[in-house]
């Protein structure tokens, strides 16, 4: 069975989530990073950001929560032992700083469908506060079929 091409343009969210400051400096302790615009708030205060700021990937967090009401969309019928996680892209378009509200939107924006498999491109942008995009997200599922 095919994903079906209907559901591009299907949408999900909003969702919300707020950036903690302990939280983002685990995250760049997590990837290993030791940049001290992420890490050390005297060192941060005095560059062109005024303060600290998240590791750009962190981005993962906030719109890859979408992923979960995408996987979970009963109509989708993913069939999940068939799932590989194809690759995954950010464009990146502000800064997060630790304090931000970021709200995310997701909708499926591509769905190729292939001798073998079906490749699904779910896309999420996301807005801080104020309004202002931050980043754009595509996650590229290829969905293998069965037989």
């Amino acid at each position: 069975m095919s994903f079906d091409a209907k559901f591009v343009g299907r949408k999900y969210g909003p969702m919300t989530y707020e950036v903690g400051k302990e939280k983002a400096k685990e995250y760049a302790r997590a990837i290993k990073s030791n940049d001290p615009h992420y890490l050390d708030e005297d060192f941060a205060k005095g560059t062109k950001y005024g303060g600290l700021i998240v590791p750009p990937t962190f981005a993962v967090v906030y719109s890859g929560l979408l992923c979960g009401p995408f996987f979970l969309d009963p109509e989708l019928k993913i069939d999940f032992a068939m799932l590989v996680h194809g690759e995954q892209a950010f464009e990146f378009f502000e800064v997060v700083r630790p304090g931000d509200v970021i709200t995310s939107w997701g909708t499926i924006s591509k769905v190729e469908n292939k001798e073998k498999l079906d490749v699904v491109s779910f896309e999420v942008l996301a807005k801080n506060q104020n309004g202002t995009d931050v980043c754009k997200a595509t996650y590229t599922f290829a969905i293998r079929k069965r037989g």
